[in-house]
């Protein structure tokens, strides 16, 4: 359905993507108040820019620039074209508002069907979406993708956990949409249910996100589900999910640049990495109407690279996220990245994939990891407990090199049925 588009020559996707840029910077500038006076602060005019080499010209866009223009001070078009607002959480002040005319519902709902096709969704799927449906993008951005390429959609939303699984047998669903922890929130219950997810449903396929996971959560899901697990990746302030996604040879996140121009930068001097080096994302919509943004800065740390995939897919991939810059943990002088302390976690065995790190003061910072593990190392002897503590606790050391503290807690004890598991109490802020 997508295969022109996306096997596009390396020559034709640039002349495209440039040709859009102008059009997109023209259209900001003449629009959107901050646009107007970011130009003028740099002392610049839309002609300055004329390919993408050029968008290093311009000054970055933040989330405080959003917000600070809340709610409706970055639209480009007047309130009688926009037909639906979705918003950020808002849990540090003002939510970010986003807005979408007709046409920007219509290229989301293309953009999540053409990642929902490169994972193998068809008409022929029963589509279970169990991301929350409100004003956060996740849910109704798959849903209508998946309308789009004419599988039977369930729009389950989330939680309600017994339920899921009865629909999901009954309605045979073949493929799902679903935060990773949820999904082992889904394999307990199914247990306690005495249904085996591989006999008893019909699972092949699963698009997963709205929280980090690694490699290791992969291989789980895979094993439990017997499905093929994919990573994809989107931000509200792009539109929701859709913006990139794995394809069947999962070495990178295929970012769809008809749509979205890429950059990584240094989070630090902001200045543009080569292709292959590590950064922070920065994004550029091409095509919005009712809220374009220029050169976003994500805060998402990735890998950009313009070879050619082995799937023969032309536009250029992201590695999964390997952090962010503002959820890096600095404990005693040591930055620390979730990913990084999951990614130990999940190799032992006897470890759950739900973890919660608590940073606390008292004379100096003191860093514990609480992790549940699996219900028969927690019913085993005593010593079984602290040899699997001490064994997390000396592998964390050596990959961090700092010494933490590891509590291990019954199965369920931190995960549940909402949406998800706040990763990191910093009760130094408290």
């Amino acid at each position: 359905m997508y295969e022109q588009i996306e096997r596009i020559p390396a020559d034709k996707l640039v002349s495209l993507q440039e040709k859009r840029l102008k059009k997109i910077i023209n259209y900001a500038y003449s629009n959107v108040g901050l646009y107007k006076k970011k130009f003028k602060e740099a002392g610049l005019r839309p002609d300055d820019i004329r390919n993408i080499d050029d968008l290093a010209k311009l000054p970055f866009t933040t989330k405080d620039d959003l917000r600070n223009n809340y709610p409706f001070g970055m639209l480009a078009v007047p309130m009688k074209d926009v037909i639906r607002l979705h918003t950020s959480s808002g849990t540090t002040g003002n939510p970010i508002v986003l807005a979408y005319t007709r046409r920007d519902l219509e290229n989301w709902a293309k953009l999540t069907a053409r990642c929902l096709s490169v994972i193998g969704v068809t008409k022929n799927d029963v589509f279970q979406n169990m991301i929350g449906y409100h004003m956060f993008t996740g849910g109704l951005g798959y849903h209508y993708g998946a309308e789009l390429l004419n599988a039977t959609v369930v729009p389950a939303g989330s939680g309600n956990t017994k339920r899921q699984i009865k629909m999901l047998k009954d309605f045979k669903v073949t493929a799902v949409h679903a935060i990773p922890s949820y999904m082992f929130h889904i394999a307990d219950l199914c247990s306690e249910m005495n249904i085996d997810p591989i006999r008893d449903l019909y699972l092949k396929k699963g698009i997963f996100g709205a929280e980090p996971w690694s490699n290791t959560t992969r291989e789980r899901l895979e094993t439990i589900f017997g499905i093929d697990a994919y990573d994809n990746y989107g931000l509200s302030e792009m539109s929701g999910p859709g913006v990139a996604v794995e394809c069947e040879y999962k070495d990178g996140l295929h970012l769809w640049s008809d749509y979205f121009l890429a950059e990584v930068i240094d989070p630090i001097s902001g200045e543009r990495l080569e292709d292959g080096k590590k950064g922070e994302l920065v994004l550029t919509t091409l095509c919005k109407e009712a809220m374009p943004i220029l050169r976003y800065r994500t805060r998402d740390i990735t890998i950009l690279t313009n070879e050619e995939c082995s799937c023969g897919r032309r536009h250029p991939r992201i590695s999964r996220l390997l952090g962010r810059t503002d959820d890096m943990i600095v404990v005693r002088g040591t930055n620390i990245f979730p990913s990084q302390i999951e990614d130990v976690l999940l190799k032992i065995p006897g470890i759950r994939d739900n973890y919660q790190i608590i940073i606390d003061r008292d004379v100096m910072d003191e860093l514990t990891i609480k992790v549940e593990v699996t219900k028969d190392i927690f019913n085993d002897e005593p010593f079984s407990l602290l040899n699997l503590k001490n064994r997390a606790e000396n592998e964390l050391k050596t990959v961090l090199n700092l010494k933490t503290t590891v509590e291990l807690v019954e199965p369920q004890t931190i995960s549940g049925e909402t949406e998800k598991t706040k990763r990191i109490v910093d009760l130094r802020l408290v």
